[in-house]
């Protein structure tokens, strides 16, 4: 798995691994029941903390990206729903019914989304 920490890059390790994570399942490089390296085997290559790896391992699992199978490792969810774009519609719906019980328009919603996603 081509996995990479960028040390000049300002972002925290943890935060690259994870975005990388997600690119390649998003993408369908990293496939339904693909196997991960062990914690202590892709902290060794990328460089870093086994803390750091296992946080990102659990979080994702948390969003439903990944699965793990005690001993049998940590492996990339086979759930049939893309579980990003799940949390997103969740994630809109409640913005929705939150702007809506601000008295705030479409219009005026879509452009606080469209500014917060310039940021």
């Amino acid at each position: 798995m081509d996995l990479r920490i960028d040390p000049r890059d300002r972002t925290p390790a943890g935060e690259q691994l994870r975005r990388q994570l997600i690119d390649r399942i998003r993408s369908g490089a990293l496939p339904p029941a693909a196997k991960l390296p062990t914690v202590r085997g892709l902290a060794n290559q990328l460089g870093i903390a086994p803390g750091t790896v296992a946080k990102v391992y659990r979080d994702l699992e948390q969003d439903g990206l990944l699965e793990t199978n005690g001993r049998n490792g940590t492996l990339v969810s086979s759930a049939s729903e893309d579980p990003v774009q799940r949390q997103a519609q969740e994630a809109a719906i409640a913005y929705a019914d939150r702007v809506r019980s601000l008295g705030l328009g479409a219009d005026e919603a879509l452009d606080l989304v469209r500014a917060a996603l310039q940021r």
